[in-house]
């Protein structure tokens, strides 16, 4: 790696460590003043982030992208308008900074509070999706964190087209451009060299695939807050409505086949699975032409119906195939069920179809995920749809942050203590 690029990218952390102490004070009205410029920059820059886009685009396939991969970088209108109204949920949201978590007064008059405080500079690694640039940005933002971006190749030009936007808000707002940066290059030794800054940088956020997660979760001396891969379940109980069923199976998977809350699996009761399995294989293909892969019993059941399936390999039952596939399963019992999930899925979103109160309770409760649905589609286990605006990724650790990390994820929490003089014996 040239002594250059090193430089480049300790600079770039330096300069965010710098703007994060001086977002870690600034007033929510600065901060909500960036956040509102952005979210009118976002459309009125449309021409120039569609030619940026356009030029992800047409490489695509040279850095041999699936149609569900190249579906995730594009920006359209539609999509554009997304972001900037998570924008301006985000700048309507409470301001965490300072929000003040439990106070005490000991015994001998110390008044001892913990609040909330930015973490301080967050790197965010990422591929193929534009909407993580905005998302990460605005949210460390209104947080009080700096943020330093490193997207993927696919989507260079868009990115550094929309990382302008924000400096350009920031600088609107009186605020650091340096609060939100972009790596300016896709060497891999610059990411190498960030991984490696834990002076200056914070916390790291993985988004991507299961190589990229496990590339930076194994090189960095940063913390890292991550998910794997998304082995979605989808669960239909003996006590199923059917159709609710059908409906929420078919947008589970086919809604955005290549998100990490995508459905991947299905398991069907045997009480319900001959009368299922084969309404939803048709729903399933008349949309997004689904390949099921089958266990023999839900096999045997679509061939009875004069379907066709293909027999499921061992791996194919804890894939996350971001794709139009879905792994199948007959279970004799909610129980089976839900030591099939918990064995098997990747602890990010699991769903439950019933109409049966007391099963559907018991699978929120033993499911070891970190969102769980009853009559629901997993596609919600989202910032967005969850009211917090946007999210910073979806975490399936277990230590600081679960599910979908929002503006009070991305803050830690000192102790504020006031005396009268006392001093400890």
């Amino acid at each position: 790696m040239s002594a250059d690029l090193a430089q480049l990218v300790t600079a770039i952390a330096q300069r965010a460590r710098a703007a994060s102490l001086v977002l870690a004070t600034a007033p929510t009205a600065a901060k909500n003043a960036a956040l509102i410029k952005l979210a009118g920059l976002l459309p009125a820059s449309a021409e120039t982030l569609f030619a940026a886009n356009q030029r992800d685009l047409a490489a695509a396939k040279d850095h041999g992208l699936t149609a569900a991969q190249i579906d995730r970088l594009t920006l359209n209108p539609a999509r554009l308008e997304h972001l900037a109204e998570s924008v301006r949920q985000v700048a309507a949201l409470p301001d965490p900074v300072g929000e003040e978590l439990d106070h005490t007064t000991r015994p001998n008059g110390l008044a001892i509070r913990r609040v909330r405080v930015p973490i301080g500079v967050i790197g965010i690694v990422y591929e193929a999706r534009p909407n993580v640039t905005i998302d990460c940005a605005i949210l460390c933002l209104k947080s009080g964190n700096a943020s330093i971006l490193r997207g993927g190749k696919e989507i260079f030009h868009t990115n550094t087209a929309l990382a302008a936007l924000v400096q350009q808000a920031l600088a609107h707002a009186g605020l650091p451009a340096d609060a939100v940066q972009l790596i300016p290059t896709t060497d891999r030794a610059a990411l190498n060299t960030l991984l490696k800054l834990d002076t200056l940088i914070h916390c790291i956020i993985p988004r991507g695939g299961e190589s990229l997660i496990r590339f930076v979760a194994e090189n960095s001396t940063i913390p890292v807050i991550k998910h794997f891969k998304g082995v979605c379940f989808v669960y239909v109980d003996r006590a199923a409505d059917l159709a609710m069923a059908e409906k929420i199976l078919v947008n589970a998977k086919c809604q955005r086949p290549g998100v990490c809350n995508a459905a991947e699996q299905l398991l069907v009761h045997r009480d319900v699975a001959e009368e299922f399995l084969p309404r939803a294989a048709r729903a399933l293909r008349a949309t997004h032409a689904v390949e099921l892969r089958c266990d023999p019993a839900s096999a045997a059941i679509l061939s009875r119906a004069g379907l066709a399936a293909t027999p499921a390999t061992a791996a194919d039952f804890t894939t996350e195939f971001l794709d139009c596939i879905l792994a199948v399963r007959v279970v004799d019992s909610l129980e089976t069920a839900i030591a099939t999930i918990n064995r098997d899925s990747s602890a990010h979103s699991d769903a439950i179809i019933t109409a049966d109160a007391a099963a559907a309770q018991r699978f929120l409760a033993a499911v070891d995920s970190s969102a769980v649905f009853w009559n629901a589609s997993t596609r919600f286990n989202d910032g967005f749809e969850f009211g917090l605006g946007a999210e910073i990724g979806i975490s399936t650790d277990r230590l600081h942050a679960r599910g979908p990390m929002g503006l009070r994820e991305l803050c830690s929490y000192k102790w504020l203590v006031t005396g009268t003089g006392q001093v400890r014996g």
